[in-house]
C-alpha cells in the first residue's frame, strides 16, 4: 500500500530511510538538473579535488533537459530523461553525499547496491508530463556549465514536485514489484 509523503530538500537519512517504493512524495526545495555531461564534468571535479558547484550533501538532482522558458515561466516543460546514462556516475555521487535522483527507467545493480549503502532514494516522474511537472518549479537559474544549454545544471525550487519511489533504502524496486504483479494478474 503506497502512502502519500511530503518532503523538504535537503534530504536526510532520517527522510529517506523509511521511503518505501511505491510511495508517492510531493517533493519541495531546492533540486539540481543535471544529464551526462554535467556528470561527466562533476565527476572529473571530483577527480581534480576541486569544489562543485553545488554542495552534494543531502542534496537531489533531476534528470532533465527543461525546454526554454516561455514569457513569464522560469522554465520550460521539464519532463524527466532516461536515467540509465547517469549510471555510471551516481555511485560516487551518492557516495559523496547525493541523497536523491530523479528520472525515468531502471537503474544498475551498482547504482541500488549504492542507494542501499549509503541511504539515498531514487524518484520516479512521468515521462510525457513534462509541462505539468514545470508548474511545480517555481524559479530556476542556471549555476554551472552554460555552454551545454539545456543540460547545464540549473538550481530549481519545487513546490509539491509529484514523484514516486522507484528504488529504496532497503533494497525495494517499484518495476520489479510491478513487473510481479502484472504476472500474477488473472
Amino acid at each position: 500500500m503506497s502512502r502519500e509523503i511530503r518532503l523538504q530538500t535537503p534530504l536526510t537519512d532520517e527522510a529517506v530511510t523509511p521511503l518505501r517504493a511505491g510511495d508517492r512524495v510531493l517533493l519541495n526545495g531546492t533540486v539540481y538538473t543535471a544529464r551526462d555531461a554535467a556528470h561527466k564534468r562533476l565527476i572529473a571535479l571530483m577527480d581534480d579535488n576541486q569544489p562543485l558547484p553545488f554542495d552534494l550533501k543531502g542534496a537531489v538532482i533531476y534528470y532533465v533537459g527543461p525546454a526554454p522558458a516561455p514569457p513569464g515561466k522560469p522554465i520550460g516543460s521539464a519532463g524527466p530523461t532516461t536515467s540509465y546514462r547517469m549510471d555510471p556516475f551516481a555511485p560516487r555521487l551518492i557516495a559523496a553525499g547525493l541523497k536523491g535522483m530523479i528520472g525515468k527507467g531502471n537503474r544498475s545493480s551498482e547504482v541500488i547496491e549504492a542507494i542501499r549503502r549509503y541511504k539515498a532514494v531514487y524518484f520516479g516522474a512521468i515521462g510525457g508530463t513534462g509541462a505539468l511537472i514545470a508548474k511545480s518549479i517555481v524559479s530556476s537559474e542556471i549555476i554551472a556549465y552554460e555552454d551545454l544549454g539545456p543540460e547545464a545544471i540549473r538550481r530549481i525550487e519545487v513546490r509539491d514536485l509529484p514523484l514516486f519511489v522507484i528504488n529504496d533504502t532497503v533494497g525495494g524496486d517499484l518495476y520489479q514489484e510491478g513487473m510481479k504483479r502484472y504476472a500474477q494478474a488473472p
